[in-house]
């Protein structure tokens, strides 16, 4: 049986938080002069003298309406990368505990487990890119406190099969932490309605990837009002400035926007794939459910360094374990698309040469 005391590390327990000026401030007034900014203004067409809101509540208060989801079940973070730190250093005991993560995965877990002295326990995917139920469950002890589960996955695309994440979260004692960066693209639905069944769940999102607000750097972790107090016990008081706040809710209003911009990139994918299948530099195309897809080439660094040559970027990830000789390519525009198929062939007509 899950209880977050039994994983909430002693001194997180005992932490007396930061308390900004904001914070014991509720109500209405017209003269701040409790904060040491600056009275007269920003040098700015906006101002932006006064800290913002230290826990965002008009831009949780949107995501509650568009995820469906209350506002105090909500962190927003200094991209998703906060939330992952945070967990860590909230949960695990530096040198004596554990995390698994599932490679081919994210990379930030292992980087943000480092940092915090983390062991990491790595359980390689089947090499159809699913869990390998057995080996998770051998790899688990009593000081493993997160198994972190990407899904979509990062970098091969597939979503993880349902079920199975149902049953760790149903019989594993820490942290099950679903990163859906991709989760918009997907054809699996969010497990944001899980959360009253799993009270060990926490799901990652952000507004990076489908919301095209990555300059923004604002995650959202969703998760249980005893977690999400933990997060907001722990973050810095004021993690996501007032100008990144008013532009994100700015751009909550656009759901049909959003929407329309989902569809054409799940069309241009499925476009893509069927192009790209005519290559025969292409040896296969792993199925996707994300705004990317992971291709395997017959020369993964000359179709990359020839791509760089072009001012086309990918990402390669032949030398990652289960994704050798493959190539991590972003869905673009219909345009940015034709260009790299362009490439593709120019790369195929001077392999034979």
């Amino acid at each position: 049986m899950f209880n977050i005391d039994n994983i909430l590390r002693k001194n997180i327990k005992e932490l007396v938080p930061y308390s900004s000026a904001r914070n014991e401030f509720k109500g209405e007034a017209s003269v701040f002069l409790d904060a040491n900014e600056n009275s007269y203004g920003s040098p700015l067409n906006h101002n932006y003298n006064r800290y913002p809101d230290p826990l965002q509540w008009k831009v949780k208060n949107r995501l509650a309406e568009i995820k469906g989801v209350p506002g105090k079940n909500i962190f927003l973070g200094n991209g998703s990368d906060e939330a992952i730190d945070i967990l860590f250093r909230a949960f695990c005991n530096p040198g004596v505990d554990n995390v698994i993560t599932l490679p081919p995965t994210y990379g930030m877990y292992e980087v943000s487990a480092n940092i915090n002295d983390i062991e990491v326990r790595k359980v390689p995917l089947r090499p159809d890119y699913q869990l390998n139920m057995e080996a998770i469950a051998e790899a688990i002890d009593e000081h493993t406190r997160i198994i972190f589960i990407c899904s979509p996955n990062n970098p091969t695309g597939n979503s993880i099969d349902r079920q199975d994440i149902e049953t760790i979260l149903a019989n594993f004692n820490g942290l099950v932490v679903i990163d859906e960066a991709y989760i918009n693209y997907s054809r699996q639905k969010t497990f944001i309605q899980e959360l009253t069944e799993y009270s060990n769940l926490v799901i990652l999102q952000t507004l990076s990837k489908a919301w095209g607000l990555a300059g923004l750097r604002v995650g959202m972790a969703f998760a249980s009002e005893e977690i999400i107090e933990i997060f907001n016990k722990v973050k810095p008081p004021y993690n996501i400035n007032e100008a990144s706040q008013e532009l994100a809710l700015e751009a909550l209003q656009n759901v049909d926007q959003i929407n329309n911009w989902i569809k054409e990139t799940v069309a241009e994918r499925e476009k893509l794939i069927a192009e790209l299948a005519q290559i025969s530099s292409v040896l296969k195309i792993y199925p996707s459910d994300a705004n990317f897809i992971l291709v395997k080439t017959s020369n993964p660094k000359g179709i990359y360094n020839h791509l760089v040559n072009l001012g086309i970027i990918v990402r390669d990830r032949s030398k990652v374990e289960l994704c050798e000789g493959c190539l991590r390519i972003t869905i673009g525009t219909p345009q940015e698309n034709i260009e790299l198929l362009n490439a593709l062939k120019s790369f195929q007509e001077s392999d034979k040469i």
